[in-house]
């Protein structure tokens, strides 16, 4: 009931709260937690704003076919484990149904105060304070944490040629299920593992062409959290010197499974390097090869969600935003400011506990 009386507030107010959180994925959650075992009270001393109309983050948005058995890991969320809301014997249960349905009960057992669906569109300061405007309510801050992940900017490059290929283009984020592929000739573009995972899936309709920047780095190795925490510390140094991240899934590489197994004896990842151009009908290479197309698939990840703070002036000349703190969550040039699920906590790997190092940050900045 006070959310709504939020929303339906005369827009030119601006309520005064201590830390607002942008965002209510794994990383927002998490630092909402904190903040509130902290004693910051809800509604006053902070509020999480959420874009989204449920709970669930990204997770929402993910295919049908990504499921508790084949997704990269899943980290349970602080004082609440996975299985506490989900059957997780249940292998074949859908990640976008599952997620949503534990971030769910994780907000309700804790009585996060979030708002949604709030659009943060932008972040100015004004008198040491921080102004959020939104489509609904508008916000006055002390500190704020930025937890809006990726999932919103997909990154799609544009080639020489792309306005007049005659063909479909398609992100990773546009993916619902590998039929509207069926019978099509598909140039599947990407070297992570969501490009090789849907790659398999629309291999078994259509004709796939596998095209990645550099070679695959396939690993025989399971994915387990030493190896992610690697991964980790390599992205941390990167933003510590204010370098644009690298994704954490990057520097892992491509464990061998079974799925990938079977793709490689099936010729399925018989990898084109990237190529020059598009054509009317497809794509050429350098050295004139060419390849028709119906769909070009792009695979190419996404970009962090920052446009909002583009105010604030803190991307510096290489595109990146130097950080620092316990767990480089924190703007280097502004303490009152930190980004979650940016650089190493850009995964399930480091948003937890970059939400709490957020959270025990800005307190102490803030002396609350």
């Amino acid at each position: 009931m006070e959310n709504k009386k939020l929303m339906e507030s005369n827009l030119s107010v601006f309520y005064k709260v201590d830390i607002v959180v942008i965002g209510a994925g794994q990383a927002g959650l998490s630092a909402a937690y904190y903040l509130k075992k902290a004693g910051l009270t809800s509604g006053k001393g902070f509020v999480v704003l959420d874009d989204e109309f449920g709970a669930g983050g990204a997770w929402q948005h993910r295919w049908d076919t990504l499921t508790l058995q084949n997704v990269n890991g899943i980290n349970d969320l602080p004082g609440m484990s996975f299985s506490d809301a989900v059957n997780t014997a249940e292998k074949a249960l859908q990640a976008n149904v599952a997620l949503p349905q534990y971030y769910e009960k994780y907000e309700k057992t804790f009585e996060l105060p979030i708002i949604r669906p709030v659009k943060v569109i932008e972040v100015t300061e004004r008198n040491g304070r921080f102004l959020i405007r939104t489509n609904g309510a508008q916000f006055s801050a002390r500190g704020i944490i930025n937890a809006t992940g990726t999932w919103k900017t997909p990154y799609c490059p544009k080639y020489p040629g792309w306005e007049r290929f005659k063909g479909k283009q398609l992100h990773t984020g546009d993916y619902k299920s590998a039929e509207e592929f069926a019978g099509k000739q598909v140039i599947v573009v990407g070297g992570g593992i969501s490009a090789v995972q849907l790659l398999g899936e629309i291999s078994k309709v259509a004709k796939t062409t596998w095209v990645t920047r550099r070679p695959p780095d396939f690993r025989n190795y399971e994915f387990n959290p030493e190896l992610g925490r690697e991964a980790v510390a390599m992205v941390d140094q990167r933003v510590r010197e204010g370098l644009p991240p690298n994704s954490v899934v990057s520097v892992t590489g491509l464990p061998i499974t079974p799925a990938i197994e079977w793709m490689l004896e099936k010729g399925i990842l018989e990898r084109k390097p990237m190529f020059k151009e598009y054509t009317e009908t497809g794509v050429r290479w350098e050295d004139g090869t060419t390849v028709d197309a119906d769909i070009v698939f792009w695979n190419t990840g996404f970009r962090h969600s920052l446009d909002h703070l583009t105010p604030l002036h803190l991307v510096n000349e290489q595109g990146g935003v130097p950080m620092s703190g316990q767990l480089a969550t924190q703007v280097a040039s502004d303490p009152r400011i930190h980004l979650t699920g940016y650089g190493p906590s850009a995964s399930t790997i480091g948003a937890n506990r970059a939400g709490r190092a957020a959270a025990r940050e800005l307190i102490a900045t803030l002396s609350l």
